[in-house]
């Protein structure tokens, strides 16, 4: 003869429109459930009250459920909800009248019919509650022309970027390679001779830099009308920091354009926004994707120490020529007869330029800590 199958112990509970089943089994392995003519049919491997061996057990319910149950395993037990036809009272849970063993009332879940229907009314008062809270709530009718209009500049500023990047790229491998090949005999001739070949970098990237930059304004409008919940400052200190070296120091001063520096600038600058605007792009319409978060919080950490560092080197090398030149020194009118030197002003800038590198640095910071630190555990 065959040995009878081993029976777990298995608590329920029920609700108007469903039954909750609870099985005593602890680390389960390979749970075969399912629900044929109205039986639950249960087979699992688990640790239960014979060790760890193969538990099954049927179940026939009085009246008809719905042929698709919900499982959801913990390490000490496995939970099964199942879904009534109609929603009604039982007075019992099986077919059979004479209740099996290994079935025992859950008193953890355990609700009389008087107090399942005060929990039902409950719900449904709550239902109706947030329904009319929401109803209160002005519908914005301008909300998916907003989402259009970030969508699209997201991803206008993930392209002018992109295209930036893939091209100083592809010059500095070409570039590089020819001149590596001539000055094998020397690293370090080989390097500057490198760094030489990128005198044509603002004239090959400007215009387009030029129209990512005077586009990038619109995030502070953005902030300044509440379209998007990023804070002003940061935004203000890094688009006007970006436009004053762009615009004032490298278009207006020819001896600066075919400096080295600038490949670095625009360098630096173009691989921090290839994250940044995509992953704005995605949280439009309520997409994350995991690593491309980690690389928006976390590619800023080496980039933008370096990008304001090469801010400073290109401000530091423009002071003497605008002292040569005495471009934008401003000559005040008799009886003061004092003229304010514009290296004096780019002097006073650097030191602002170093205060809004710790500023943004902080901000970011916490918002990395935000989105990727660990999550606090819920209390139960």
């Amino acid at each position: 003869m065959a040995e009878p199958s081993l029976r777990p112990h298995v608590h329920w509970a029920q609700r108007h429109r469903e039954l909750f089943l609870r099985v005593d089994l602890s680390d389960v392995r390979n749970p075969d459930i399912t629900i044929t003519d109205n039986v639950l049919h249960f087979r699992a491997q688990g640790h239960g009250a014979k060790g760890d061996n193969i538990y099954e057990f049927e179940i026939e319910f009085l009246e008809p459920v719905e042929p698709k149950p919900v499982c959801r395993m913990t390490q000490r037990q496995l939970n099964i909800t199942v879904q009534k036809k109609e929603s009604n009272w039982w007075e019992r849970l099986t077919k059979q009248e004479k209740r099996p063993l290994f079935l025992a009332p859950d008193f953890d879940r355990w609700l009389d019919e008087s107090d399942a229907e005060m929990e039902l009314k409950e719900k449904e008062e709550e239902k109706i509650n947030k329904m009319k809270i929401e109803s209160r709530v002005p519908k914005d009718p301008f909300k998916h022309l907003k989402k259009g209009y970030l969508i699209m500049y997201n991803l206008v500023q993930f392209l002018g970027f992109s295209w930036i990047f893939v091209n100083m790229t592809v010059r500095l491998f070409i570039l590089g390679k020819g001149n590596m090949e001539i000055h094998l005999f020397s690293k370090v001739i080989g390097f500057l001779c490198l760094t030489d070949s990128f005198y044509d970098t603002f004239h090959t990237i400007s215009d387009m830099m030029y129209f990512c930059q005077t586009l990038a304004l619109m995030e502070i409008m953005n902030s300044l009308i509440g379209l998007v919940r990023s804070p002003l400052i940061p935004s203000v200190v890094q688009v006007f920091g970006r436009n004053f070296v762009l615009f004032v120091i490298l278009g207006t001063l020819e001896e600066m354009q075919s400096k080295p520096v600038v490949f670095f600038i625009f360098y630096f600058w173009s691989i921090t926004e290839l994250f940044r605007y995509p992953y704005y792009m995605l949280s439009c319409i309520g997409i994350e994707w995991k690593p491309l978060t980690w690389l928006r919080y976390t590619v800023w950490i080496p980039l933008y120490p370096l990008g304001g560092l090469a801010e400073a080197v290109c401000i530091v090398q423009s002071i003497p020529i605008f002292s040569e030149t005495g471009k934008f020194s401003l000559g005040l009118p008799n009886p003061l007869n004092v003229t304010i030197q514009f290296p004096f002003v780019l002097q006073i800038y650097l030191i602002a330029l170093f205060l809004g590198v710790f500023v943004n640095f902080r901000h970011l910071y916490k918002q990395r800590k935000q989105h990727l630190g660990p999550k606090k555990r819920k209390m139960k």
